[in-house]
């Protein structure tokens, strides 16, 4: 029986396991470069055992960032030391993973610890911020974003190919595209977000339009045997907005171009306002299974998964091919190694250096 630990081969690679560092925001770069910060707290957590290190979302333009501190792909400059980190998560034994991103209208923020409240010019932000429609993100004090033209579009479009371009040279071999969480991508699946009356937006086809244009794109610039991964927000949580029939409908479409794994969070269009999201240990994994039932796509699951056995039972049962971890990754690096112990796998690979202290 497939489980936690049973390896799973994507195209040209293979992950040593089913468990992955999901991709979690640093605020620790500087324009857009990769620190030392970044360095540790990625290969820590390969060296700790997971089969998959996403980095944190990558902005595929400068105005794409969340906050003026975020990890960034929109130039060469940031291919070097991003270089230095795949290279040794490969060392370690695990896939290096990047998440493509822009953050649309909910871009030009304070770090968190700063208050993550949008920021102007003056205070080291930007403008103008972009979506789909002007229509402000309901957080106070959020500005409305100019809508993009078609022109501005296409940038956004040649902005993802490029970034995946300099993924590969950077040397990750998992490319995942970012529609999820409110961020731009998703702004533009959602009608709550999207009120657009041309190509983009309106029906259905029209407003996963530009995630289609994106994954085609990326998939055509990206070696054949290196995985495209698309995370989504699989619910808005609330009436007449993107849902999961939507999602599986969408998935079907990224399976037949060529998307290898979707991976199912929700939520973001709203802040929290409007939204009936119902917390709870593995809550979302509903949505993976239902889309993986549904397509036969591989899907990854996300959310308030804290336990071995919990993680374990998610892949045993078929909800979901693969397993990331946010929160107990910051809490633990050595989850998986941890989570190898208490499951009793044998032949796990904990590294030499550290045999002593699990065998």
């Amino acid at each position: 029986m497939t489980h936690l630990f049973t390896p799973l081969q994507q195209r040209g690679i293979t992950f040593r396991n089913r468990i992955g560092v999901s991709p979690m925001c640093q605020y620790s770069s500087t324009d857009g470069c990769a620190s030392d910060w970044h360095i540790t707290h990625l290969v820590s957590r390969a060296i700790g055992g997971a089969g998959l290190v996403f980095t944190e979302a990558a902005a595929v333009e400068p105005e794409g960032r969340i906050s003026p501190k975020d990890l960034g792909i929109w130039s060469d400059q940031h291919i070097e030391t991003l270089t230095k980190i795949t290279q040794q998560i490969h060392q370690a034994g695990a896939i290096a993973g990047i998440q493509l991103a822009h953050a649309g209208r909910k871009a030009s923020c304070a770090v968190p610890w700063e208050g993550g409240k949008p920021i102007d010019e003056s205070q080291g932000g930007w403008r103008p911020v972009f979506a789909p429609s002007a229509i402000a993100f309901n957080h106070a004090n959020s500005p409305e974003p100019q809508a993009l033209d078609l022109a501005g579009i296409e940038r956004v479009k040649a902005a993802f190919i490029n970034g995946a371009k300099r993924s590969v040279e950077a040397g990750f071999q998992v490319i995942e595209i970012h529609a999820a969480h409110g961020y731009l991508l998703h702004e533009f699946l959602s009608p709550l977000s999207n009120h657009r009356e041309d190509d983009y937006g309106g029906n259905f086809e029209n407003r996963i339009r530009l995630l289609v244009e994106i994954a085609v794109g990326i998939r055509a610039v990206v070696p054949d045997r290196y995985p495209i991964w698309v995370r989504i927000s699989a619910s808005d949580w609330t009436e007449n907005s993107w849902d999961i029939e939507q999602s599986i409908e969408l998935a079907h479409k990224l399976k037949a171009l060529g998307i290898d794994a979707i991976d199912a969070s929700s939520g973001g269009i709203l802040n929290g306002l409007g939204a009936n999201i119902p917390l709870g240990a593995g809550y979302q994994t509903a949505f993976s299974d239902h889309i993986r039932r549904e397509t036969g796509i591989n899907t990854a699951t996300v959310g308030l998964i804290t336990v071995p056995e919990q993680a374990d039972h998610i892949v045993r049962t078929g909800q979901a091919d693969f397993v990331l971890i946010g929160r107990e990754f910051l809490r633990d690096p050595y989850w998986a190694a941890r989570a190898a112990k208490q499951l009793g796998i044998k032949d796990f690979d904990y590294p030499v250096q550290y045999q002593r202290a699990w065998l």
